[in-house]
């Protein structure tokens, strides 16, 4: 390989069949057949911009009996996920119905859609991937949109030879108003109702000054200023190149000016036109111009100066603008808007403002409050791609998003659920008290629940220092991160609140408390993980219960001897799942049913198929085996070697099984070891569902 091979790839001398179409020019009437062939090109802005989400599909499925649908566009195909949104579908849903009653004139295209929520709660993130999407689609045969340029003008109208339209309009504006309708009527009636055209706006100032001359010159003529003096050409969104994608982002109040929204005069070219009412000395490169056929992001819109208003009003609600000393401009744009609460407050409060409450729809953005959609956001950034170079232990990032959304619910008014248990309905952990019905109730007392709280950036922040603090330990565990979190809120600027933060300290003991309980299965599980020794007692439980139920005798494996059943045996692992003296005979008689049925199919009884006695099963080994094992000598470092095989074969299993590396199962073991030392009872999944 040589530079001139390299140069030969870089050039590209054979355009591809779709970079070719992305360059395509041609005459007014080769746009007419691609009007008639796609009729979708002619679409609004708002058309686009749904037909663009919706082009990568979508699925539903049913949270709390609410059917839901999940556009696959916002988890970012186009960007292998870089900027995907979790948990917002419902928001999510509100926008797109929004979006889509706009394509179809209903209303809101009217409207100034306005995102509203906490800091850090994705607003800016949605309105991005919207833009990335829509530069994209443009270069997509399905989201084709044309424009034109004046050609051939220089000797008639004694200026330069080619002139693009400044804010890249339809083609279509350049047939005559009255002769539209007749032009939409006899298109439309070949077109299905949902595809029918509709010419909205007229031309631009700077190009209605080239075909009223124009018209002038050739005495009306329009068919000889079309075929000779108009090329269309293939328009590409783009926010680096400003076509078609505006973003204005308000200065403090005593440098703000209307002119980055509407364009300003270009005080060179007076001399040259001789007039600063000429449309050709006028720069249309406000961004509401920019914006033209695509969308304008306002960041902070509520920061906006009053005098703006008129703009933003009259562009949302009319679609024109005004510049200085011109006509009124047609645009077709989306204009979305995003704010945070107290500035929405304000809004709320001002009366000045009541003209852009009533023209704006506004959408919640909240915090997210289910924890495994809150996990995907830490796990989207930080995992072995991006950080392999230090171990995030099991559980991490789970308790850390536990604590970011504890923060962010509202306590329950009912006494005998506590925000714990709210958590986990709401990640989906109901039972035959709280049900689907429950978690309803509960969102519908709770409508503030994800407008305040930690923000995920907060979290972000505090794991990016842990890592690189503990950049040299190998691993980074559960209480390195909550210790940081904690220590964080000393110093939090949005946090000023002493009894707020106090409950947030709180928080992270409760959380500390649940990771106890999820270690201590853990470590349970791996201690009983002999699935042999398991079958045994299980053999020896369902031998001793077959005996009970049919009043009769069982042999005793090292005498031979005929005995009653071994009610304390049975005892012991029953009471491992709550099963009450009184409720013992009842569940014996069940097990011993499921058995009979099992057979009765020639299937033989596995205690796997029965969660319930699987876990009292694993309780009851660890009981027997914790012992010989001798964890508790992890605390005082005095280890036998009998011992440590047994605690090293333990080890492996937490590192095989769940996850852990060499240091965190290490640590995980003192840790549970150092739990039992002070007496604690075995963790019971049934007491703790």
């Amino acid at each position: 390989m040589n530079s001139d091979h390299i140069f030969d790839l870089l050039s590209q001398k054979k355009l591809s069949e779709a970079d070719a179409k992305n360059y395509w020019q041609g005459s007014f009437k080769d746009y007419l057949d691609i009007v008639l062939e796609h009729p979708e090109v002619t679409g609004t802005a708002f058309k686009r911009i749904y037909d663009m989400v919706a082009s990568h599909g979508f699925e539903t499925y049913i949270d709390n009996k609410k059917k839901i649908i999940r556009w696959k566009f916002f988890s970012d195909p186009l960007d292998n996920g870089k900027d995907a949104v979790f948990g917002l579908d419902i928001s999510l849903m509100k926008l797109m119905n929004i979006l889509k009653a706009a394509a179809y004139r209903y209303g809101p295209e009217k409207r100034l859609i306005l995102l509203h929520g906490p800091v850090g709660s994705s607003k800016s993130t949605i309105v991005r991937l919207l833009k990335k999407g829509i530069e994209n689609y443009s270069r997509t045969n399905e989201g084709a949109l044309y424009s034109y340029s004046w050609t051939h003008v220089g000797k008639i109208l004694s200026m330069e030879n080619v002139m693009k339209c400044p804010i890249n309009e339809d083609p279509l504006h350049l047939i005559p108003q009255e002769k539209r309708n007749l032009f939409m009527e006899t298109l439309n009636e070949k077109l299905p109702k949902e595809k029918h055209l509709h010419i909205e706006g007229d031309l631009c100032p700077a190009c209605r000054f080239m075909y009223k001359n124009l018209m002038e010159h050739y005495q009306g003529n329009w068919e000889k200023i079309i075929t000779e003096h108009i090329k269309v050409h293939r328009v590409l969104i783009s926010e680096k190149d400003r076509i078609g994608i505006g973003t204005f982002q308000p200065k403090d109040e005593k440098n703000q000016d209307s002119t980055e929204l509407t364009g300003d005069i270009n005080y060179r070219k007076i001399a040259e036109y001789g007039s600063d009412s000429d449309p050709r000395a006028f720069n249309f490169d406000g961004e509401f111009h920019v914006a033209n056929r695509g969308l304008i992001e306002f960041v902070e819109v509520l920061k906006l100066d009053v005098a703006f208003l008129y703009d933003l009003l009259t562009a949302s609600q009319e679609h024109k603008i005004k510049p200085k000393k011109y006509a009124q401009s047609d645009i077709d744009l989306v204009i979305i808007g995003h704010t945070n609460e107290p500035e929405y407050r304000k809004l709320q409060n001002n009366e000045y403002m009541e003209a852009l409450r009533d023209r704006t729809i506004k959408i919640d953005i909240p915090y997210i409050t289910k924890l495994k959609d809150e996990v995907r956001i830490y796990e989207k950034d930080y995992n072995k791609k991006t950080v392999g170079d230090i171990h995030i232990a099991p559980h991490t990032l789970e308790m850390v998003s536990m604590w970011s959304i504890l923060t962010r619910l509202e306590e329950p008014k009912k006494s005998n659920l506590s925000l714990l248990q709210k958590l986990k309905l709401y990640n989906g952990k109901t039972n035959q008290n709280y049900t689907e019905d429950s978690v309803k109730e509960l969102r519908k007392e709770s409508l503030r629940e994800g407008l305040h709280g930690i923000s995920p950036r907060y979290v972000q922040d505090k794991i990016s220092h842990a890592l690189i603090v503990n950049k040299g330990e190998g691993c980074l565990n559960v209480f390195i991160l909550l210790n940081e979190l904690e220590s964080g809120l000393k110093h939090h600027s949005l946090i000023t609140d002493t009894e707020t933060k106090r409950k947030y300290i709180e928080l992270i003991s409760i959380v500390k408390k649940e990771y106890e309980d999820i270690v201590k299965y853990e470590v349970q599980q791996a201690i009983s993980a002999d699935e042999g020794a398991i079958e045994k007692i299980c053999a020896n439980y369902i031998d001793n219960v077959k005996a009970f139920v049919q009043k009769d005798k069982i042999k005793n494996h090292y005498t031979g001897l005929a005995e009653e059943a071994d009610e304390r045996l049975m005892r012991s692992i029953e009471e491992k799942i709550d099963i009450s003296e009184n409720r013992k005979e009842d569940f014996r008689r069940e097990i011993m049913n499921y058995i009979g049925a099992l057979a009765l199919d020639g299937r033989n009884f596995d205690f796997k198929a029965n969660e319930r006695l699987h876990k009292a099963l694993e309780l009851k080994l660890f009981e027997d085996q914790k012992d010989s094992i001798k964890l508790t000598t992890l605390v005082s470092k005095v280890v036998d070697r009998n011992t440590e095989e047994k605690i090293n074969v333990v080890k492996n299993r937490l590192i095989k099984n769940h996850g852990y590396c060499e240091t965190c199962a290490s640590d995980v073991l003192s840790f549970v070891a150092s739990i039992f030392a002070r007496g604690d009872s075995l963790h019971n999944p049934a007491k703790n569902s």
